[in-house]
């Protein structure tokens, strides 16, 4: 390689790491910006202290719970969210609560007419849109398993488990839905966005 093209090339080498060192000082401010910090001092009722010492932002929404369903042997499902996605899409979201004394296994039949592609999910859930007669079942993906829940199998006395599952949005016109789980009972659910 003669000499001129060397030195070519260790120009754009040396300009390449240039461009490199000042995308990655962007990128590496370690939270530092060059807009003024915000105070963090805490206005009276702002926040509350939990027993840890650690202060519960004000800003966070409360859980708000929108229905709730009693399931047998104890199980109690939360509604804590029911919102249309921009993508058309509507997601529930809440938990699970095993109250009763034993541990619950008998978490099959929310899985609904699921062939083993989710395993032991709660893919069964169904919304009814009464006004506009149709019945939403969960969206899977492209490998067929549910956008849902998975692996419930079993749910000790006490403990609580998240619940989502993910439906097409109806209309917006449709601003409530019934929401049934296999060996729950039918909740009506707001729907919000």
């Amino acid at each position: 390689m003669s000499v001129r093209r060397r030195a070519a090339h260790g120009k754009a080498a040396v300009g390449m790491v240039a461009v490199l060192s000042l995308a990655l000082t962007g990128c590496g401010g370690e939270g530092k910006s060059d807009k003024p910090a915000a105070s963090t001092s805490a206005k009276p009722g702002d926040g509350e202290a939990s027993p840890s010492g650690a202060v519960k932002s004000a800003d966070a929404p409360p859980t708000q719970v929108i229905a709730t369903v009693n399931g047998e042997a104890g199980m109690v499902l939360t509604i804590n969210k029911a919102a249309r996605d921009a993508g058309g899409f509507l997601t529930v979201e809440g938990q699970l609560k095993n109250t009763g004394s034993a541990a619950y296994v008998n978490t099959a039949p929310w899985r609904g007419n699921e062939l083993n592609s989710s395993g032991v999910s709660v893919a069964g859930v169904t919304l009814v849109d009464k006004v506009g007669k149709k019945r939403y079942y969960v969206l899977r993906d492209t490998d067929g398993r549910c956008l849902c829940t998975t692996g419930l199998n079993i749910i000790e006395a006490g403990q609580t488990m998240p619940f989502f599952a993910q439906f097409p949005a109806p209309p917006t016109s449709t601003v409530e839905v019934d929401l049934s789980l296999p060996t729950f009972a039918t909740a009506t659910v707001k729907l919000s966005g």
